[in-house]
């Protein structure tokens, strides 16, 4: 069975930092959904890009998750941050071991919930304050234990390969960069 990986969007989410991430994870063979933390299927980005989701947060199980996702993107990320049922999905996803996915301010969803204790993350800059728990570095992508983190729109490429490699054998996903020029 192909892992799970689901992505919160929220209105005025990062479209690249959604988008490019999936794509490459779906590219490698991975079960990766958009779910809607509202209650539509439909979420606007923050450039005006309308997606259609595949499920909402209120309607969906996580049962076979492997890992969650959180773009970035203004005010998006803060309303991912302000979602009581997305905390607690998230609380019990890292119980689990499940993957904790999050790039430019979306890490402060991570931090806000005390799931960045004792990890190296990044963020987008001015956001540091808001890891709670993290020592923050300014490296592109960081991966430590079950939690990726990004930088920003720049690095949605690198983040996304993160997540497959945690997920897909490496030779799979160092083919699929080669297919994909990066």
């Amino acid at each position: 069975m192909a892992p799970q990986v689901f992505f919160f969007l929220a209105t005025g989410f990062e479209e690249v930092e959604a988008l490019l991430p999936i794509d490459i994870l779906r590219r490698c063979g991975v079960d990766a959904r958009l779910i809607s933390i509202g209650s539509s299927l439909q979420v606007a980005g923050a450039h005006g890009v309308r997606v259609l989701c595949n499920g909402l947060l209120s309607a969906t199980d996580f049962s076979q998750a492997s890992a969650m996702v959180l773009p970035g993107g203004m005010p998006g990320a803060k309303y991912l941050a302000e979602s009581e049922p997305l905390g607690v999905l998230l609380k019990e996803s890292a119980e689990k071991g499940i993957g904790l996915c999050a790039i430019c301010a979306a890490p402060m969803v991570l931090g806000r919930h005390g799931l960045l204790n004792g990890k190296r993350a990044t963020c987008y800059p001015g956001f540091e304050s808001y890891l709670q728990g993290a020592t923050t570095c300014s490296d592109l992508v960081v991966c430590d234990g079950n939690v990726i983190t990004g930088k920003g729109p720049g690095a949605a490429a690198e983040f996304g390969f993160a997540i497959a490699k945690s997920l897909c054998p490496s030779e799979l996903v160092d083919e699929v960069r080669a297919q994909m020029f990066f």
